[in-house]
């Protein structure tokens, strides 16, 4: 098992992970809900360079040649930026305006998107994914790392919570309510 940087050919096992984390989000971002249509969508964005989901924000877990999981973060800083260029696809593709509150901000290295595929859970293999980002980020780079985690995923939050994240502010956004937390 190894964990290495992404490269554009992943974009189609790393389309279907990234849509495990948020497709109700991508239902959204392409005004209907279409699984194959949300998956084409964010493989088209993880084969682009400079944006939020591309290929250059993303690491994944390999089992033999398999792509079993991944986790997508970024600097808070260029959140703008990176949106900016999902908003612009959206537009270019979709031919709407799609908005949505900032997830996050200077000050932190956003976790965007996080999953270990289905067939492979409860292995501690989401363990050792979120452990190399805060040994990467956090113990050698000095960095804080954040994520949003949905209200109505206690699995998940109870992951972060027993890996050391802290709870530090309430959201309303994407139409859910989310916990803002923090490994420092």
């Amino acid at each position: 098992m190894i964990i290495r940087p992404a490269q554009p050919s992943d974009a189609p096992a790393l389309a279907k992970l990234i849509n495990m984390a948020m497709l109700e989000i991508t239902y959204q971002f392409i005004g209907k809900e279409d699984q194959n249509e949300a998956n084409a969508f964010i493989e088209s964005l993880v084969m682009q360079k400079n944006n939020q989901y591309s290929y250059e924000n993303i690491f994944v877990l390999q089992e033999l040649d398999q792509i079993i999981g991944h986790i997508c973060i970024y600097d808070g800083s260029n959140f703008e930026l990176l949106r900016q260029n999902v908003l612009d696809n959206i537009k270019q593709k979709y031919g709407h305006d799609y908005m949505a509150e900032a997830e996050t901000g200077a000050g932190e290295m956003y976790i965007d998107t996080f999953a270990i595929s289905p067939t492979v859970r409860g292995k501690g293999l989401g363990k050792q994914l979120l452990q190399f980002a805060i040994d990467h980020y956090v113990n050698q780079q000095h960095k804080v790392l954040g994520l949003l985690v949905d209200n109505e995923n206690p699995t998940a939050k109870k992951l972060y919570l027993g890996m050391g994240f802290k709870v530090v502010e309430e959201r309303d956004i994407f139409g859910k309510k989310m916990e803002h937390m923090h490994y420092a």
